[in-house]
């Protein structure tokens, strides 16, 4: 239950009533619920100025920096917290919750893969008891600790995502959530534009020991180099050398997922993507030290449900296989999309559309150039949109070209849309993969939505 005393250690009030409770807490005031505590943050725009909308929704009570004036209209019977800092209060809301509750506490991050193994442990960890996740990309120092204070009081398990763009931002949230156990799926290229390195993202990443009990364990990437400066008694490592604590081998693809052994147990897993087996080893090893079995572990595997835009397959009005991976992209999860549409059987037609990928920096010609190595056979098609996607175009035709394979570049997706429908039938998948801001999940829809009218 969220109650008054989360706040009222560091808070002045506006007149005493005794203990509040809230139905819930919100910082925007058109998804605001009736009974609600509103926290007005302040920002591109100042959250204090919607008071009256807040309470017009139905908040009975609201956070209140002391240097913002207080409107003459709030009703009296309408309490204000008056705090600092808003927003650091609603951090501290958050701790003091996380303690309440008291749950076993994941915390995710990596370059790539973040949501996919959330999603994974997820569908693992609510076997055993109440589970409680990030959702959409609450991964910020405003959505954790939003995603804390929405978790139900019964919550058993609270798995946290945890993104970043600069050094500092981990460390932040790790303080705030005091993980009890931690994963770092990978260390991409995302973010390079402000991290200088993928050296400078591996330390940005590894700040998600920060807050980690002492108790707690990291469970990463064991074939990644850049981490093994941080190898210490609390890391489990997963991978396929076998140097790592948990060595994943006999990787199998089948039409609907994977085969694979990690150690000497035998996995099915009912997702695309061969990197996929990695972040779904990384859970299977972080449940078997929380005593799960292995029909536990199988059965929480076989109903994994993924978030939108990772690797979403749908079905064409042909029979083709749409595989929808445009949430966002870096060079190393873009070769991981290709590599995933390689293995997949009984399709003989592969068709890759490939947008610009976004935020690396003074490297982002060399790492997109990179991408073209990867377009090989048995890819038959290769569709690239956008002018940093040209780079990949360049570099395919000066040093990878293959004659058996069709290469088009379009400046624009709506270009691109009339050339990917002429090439499709029922032995066809067609992936698409680019950053979130190209928003190439339009292409899919315009080409569906023409596909059908059609």
């Amino acid at each position: 239950m969220l109650t008054s005393d989360l706040i009222s250690a560091s808070s002045t009030l506006s007149r005493s009533i005794g203990t509040q409770k809230f139905s819930s807490v919100a910082f925007d005031t058109r998804i605001l619920k009736k009974g609600a505590l509103y926290i007005p943050l302040v920002a591109a725009r100042n959250g204090h100025s919607f008071i009256r909308d807040a309470i017009n929704k139905g908040a009975i009570g609201a956070l209140w920096n002391i240097n913002e004036s207080v409107p003459a209209d709030i009703p009296e019977s309408f309490q204000l917290y008056f705090v600092e800092d808003t927003l650091i209060s609603f951090q501290q809301m958050a701790k003091t919750y996380r303690d309440l509750v008291n749950p076993i506490v994941v915390a995710v991050t990596g370059s790539n893969g973040k949501t996919t193994t959330k999603d994974i442990l997820e569908s693992l960890l609510s076997i055993h008891g109440e589970t409680f996740k990030t959702e959409g990309n609450f991964n910020n120092h405003i959505g954790l600790p939003m995603t804390i204070l929405s978790m139900p009081s019964n919550c058993q398990y609270l798995i946290l995502e945890m993104g970043m763009s600069a050094f500092g931002e981990i460390e932040l949230l790790s303080n705030i959530a005091k993980p009890n156990l931690a994963v770092v799926t990978n260390i991409g290229e995302s973010h390079m534009e402000f991290l200088g390195s993928r050296e400078g993202i591996a330390k940005a990443k590894m700040e998600i020991t920060s807050g980690l009990l002492d108790s707690g364990r990291v469970y990463l990437d064991g074939d990644e180099k850049l981490l093994n400066p941080y190898y210490s008694n609390k890391v489990v490592k997963i991978g396929v050398e076998k140097t790592n604590d948990y060595v994943i081998s006999k990787i199998e693809p089948k039409l609907d997922g994977f085969h694979f052994f990690l150690g000497e147990e035998p996995f099915k897993l009912s997702l695309l993507g061969r990197h996929n087996v990695k972040n779904a080893s990384i859970c299977i090893a972080l449940v078997t030290e929380l005593g799960f079995d292995h029909k536990q572990i199988q059965a929480g595997l076989s109903r994994v449900s993924l978030t939108g835009m990772r690797l979403e397959k749908s079905i064409g009005a042909n029979g083709e296989w749409v595989i929808n991976d445009a949430y966002n992209a870096s060079p190393t999860s873009m070769i991981a999309a290709i590599e995933t549409i390689k293995d997949i059987p009984d399709k003989s037609k592969k068709i890759v559309v490939l947008g610009d990928i976004f935020e690396l920096g003074e490297q982002e010609e060399l790492l997109h150039r990179q991408v073209a190595s990867s377009l090989v056979a048995p890819i038959t098609d290769i569709l690239l949109v956008g002018e940093k996607a040209k780079w990949i175009y360049d570099e395919w035709f000066q040093n990878h070209r293959i004659d058996s394979i069709n290469v088009e570049y379009f400046s624009t997706k709506e270009e691109a849309e009339s050339s990917i429908a002429s090439k499709v039938n029922n032995q066809t998948v067609i992936l698409f993969k680019a950053s979130r801001g190209m928003e190439l999940e339009q292409l899919i829809n315009q080409y569906q939505q023409n596909r059908k009218e059609g």
